[in-house]
């Protein structure tokens, strides 16, 4: 168990899990439907599987160009820890108990969750042809709230696509600095990236922009539903974070790159899920 855990690094859940929260209890607080803990609880498996699926196949895929490269060669299937065959199988049955979790769901999901899993998969192969890599890495974790709201309602509403474009632009800015650590590497094995495309100082420039975006996404739910103070501490930390994780990280300085990746993205995400959940809950009775 260990070994898959380390694996699909799941502690890495925490990006996107709390979005999902934010969605799940945004069409709770925002529409008729009753609150239940066995759609919660979907919900929660539904993103477990999801993301398990993209990370084992992702490290199966890429595990030729892991074993190349001095950063990642002592990751799980190149290591030997972990089989290429037993990855494989691991991805397939993620992606079995997704489709059967969104099928306890309801049918908009059901249909639906081929769509998900050809976005969470699919990314893997796109360094290997654009830039943009970056973005659909975005995109599939920006599905969460999305989904995670179409769980509870059926249909769709604008209020989680705000909160589906603020994961789009947060995750690909972010992801943008990640790669920043091998883009030497990528362009010696004709890879794709933003580094790679436009060198490091103008890739933390793209990172910049796409984290302005993020903030005018995770702002607009105010002008659109009874959103309060705690939500706007919420959005404060989130933006400190964010200004944070860029002071850590400089075009010739990268040894600080775990930490805005992995330290301050996990705490900014939780505190501002945990924020809107406050302000929520001081409003509704569930």
């Amino acid at each position: 168990m260990k070994k898959y855990l380390s694996l699909v690094l799941f502690a890495h859940t925490i990006f996107a899990m709390p979005f999902a929260i934010i969605g799940f209890f945004l069409a709770v607080t925002t529409t008729g439907h009753p609150f239940k803990w066995s759609l919660l609880a979907c919900v929660i498996l539904c993103m477990v599987f999801a993301r398990n699926a993209a990370m084992a196949f992702n490290r199966y895929l890429d595990r030729d160009i892991d074993a190349r490269n001095p950063r990642t060669v002592q990751r799980d299937i190149p290591a030997g820890r972990i089989s290429a065959r037993n990855a494989r199988l691991f991805t397939i049955v993620n992606c079995v108990l997704f489709i059967l979790t969104t099928w306890l769901i309801n049918p908009l999901c059901f249909y639906l969750s081929p769509v998900a899993l050809a976005v969470v998969l699919g990314y893997s192969y796109t360094k290997r042809f654009t830039p943009l890599c970056h973005l659909i890495l975005g995109a599939g974790l920006g599905i969460a709230p999305l989904g995670a709201y179409l769980s509870v309602t059926g249909e769709f509403n604008r209020l989680p696509v705000f909160f589906s474009l603020a994961v789009i632009c947060w995750v690909s800015g972010f992801d943008i600095i990640y790669a920043l650590q091998d883009d030497e590497f990528d362009k010696t094995h004709q890879l794709y990236s933003i580094p790679v495309l436009l060198g490091r100082k103008k890739a933390l420039m793209v990172s910049s922009l796409l984290h302005v975006l993020c903030v005018v996404f995770v702002m607009l739910p105010l002008f659109f539903t009874n959103l309060g103070i705690f939500y706007m501490i919420g959005v404060a930390f989130f933006i400190g974070l964010l200004i944070y994780q860029h002071r850590l990280v400089k075009p010739d300085d990268l040894s600080r790159v775990g930490l805005a990746f992995g330290t301050t993205n996990g705490i900014a995400s939780v505190i501002f899920a945990a924020c809107f959940l406050l302000d929520v809950f001081t409003k509704n009775k569930f």
